[in-house]
């Protein structure tokens, strides 16, 4: 199942058809705080340039550049990078395989709940892209579901095609980061999904 080359397609398609109900859906009180603090940290290293691995309908991204932030932004979905022009982002639909700038392009990253779409056998590649585009010693904030091993479909999805997630314990994706940088930072959000599941949210500083 992992190997499978439509994955991206139907992930892209799933997201197509709910781009419109994520502009209501903005995150909740845990994410809001570690973006602000997130932009706090950027602020006193003074870096002004970020990429958005996953915009959805472009919330965190609106939120850095009203920080002051230059930001660019990617995702699969042609509806979510749509939102995200009209709101004034500077969106592109890609792949996070196919990064579409320059190497050391960005003073930082920020990508929320997407690299739990990526399977364990692609996850080291995706990592390799992501870090990429930014500058040695930048920081990387990567937010993703998971506490326990496994990957599967998600039966209750609510459109076709459903979506693939990845899930990873706090070890696994600790080991998983330390092969691309040094991790600063590390908490665990308590369980609020289906399964238990917790959020894991992570700072990696890159090589």
């Amino acid at each position: 199942m992992t190997n499978r080359p439509d994955l991206e397609t139907d992930l892209a398609a799933f997201y197509d058809q709910e781009a419109a109900s994520r502009l209501e859906r903005t995150g909740g009180e845990r994410r809001h705080a570690a973006r602000e603090a997130f932009i706090a940290q950027l602020q006193s290293e003074a870096r002004t340039t970020l990429l958005e691995i996953g915009t959805g309908a472009g919330h965190d991204a609106f939120a850095f550049q009203q920080a002051g932030l230059t930001v660019a932004g990617i995702d699969l979905s042609e509806e979510h990078v749509r939102i995200c022009r009209d709101r004034g982002i500077d969106a592109r639909q890609a792949s996070l395989f196919d990064i579409p700038f320059e190497d050391r392009a960005f003073q930082a990253g920020w990508t929320m709940s997407t690299l739990l779409h990526v399977p364990n056998d692609r996850i080291q590649a995706a990592l390799d892209e992501v870090t990429r585009v930014l500058e040695p010693g930048a920081p990387l904030a990567i937010g993703v579901w998971g506490g326990h091993d496994g990957e599967e479909i998600r039966g209750d999805d609510r459109f076709e095609p459903k979506r693939f997630f990845s899930s990873r314990s706090d070890d696994r994706w600790r080991a998983i980061l330390e092969r691309h940088g040094a991790i600063d930072h590390f908490e665990v959000w308590s369980p609020r999904h289906p399964d238990d599941w917790t959020y894991q949210f992570a700072i990696l500083r890159t090589p």
